[in-house]
């Protein structure tokens, strides 16, 4: 039977970290959408340009949220591959997915 291999756990507690906030939340539901300059996010979200700014530096440092700049404008997008990390270890760790793999032998 494949083991599955797990990020390390300060990886997965810095993505459920990031994504346990409401605002943060709505920006990624807003990004979902696809890459949104931080002037669009700011005025659907009507919140305080320093305030989004932390949101967004929470959600980068997090590697859930790419940046680029152009001009002087910076674009918000997604990375894909962090949520699709995240959708994995959530499978992973379900109840019983994992039986008879582990180490200790603790799921029959």
């Amino acid at each position: 039977m494949a083991t599955t291999v797990l990020p390390p756990t300060p990886v997965a507690a810095r993505w459920f970290r990031a994504l346990a906030d409401e605002t943060r939340l709505q920006v990624v539901e807003m990004l979902s959408h696809g890459e949104r300059c931080v002037c669009e996010l700011q005025d659907v979200l009507a919140a305080a340009q320093s305030r989004l700014s932390f949101h967004l530096k929470v959600l980068k440092e997090s590697g859930l949220v790419t940046d680029r700049r152009e001009g002087r404008w910076m674009y918000y997008a997604l990375n894909r591959e962090a949520l699709d990390a995240i959708a994995h270890f959530a499978q992973a760790v379900k109840p019983g997915k994992h039986a008879g793999s582990c180490a200790r032998a603790c799921c029959d």
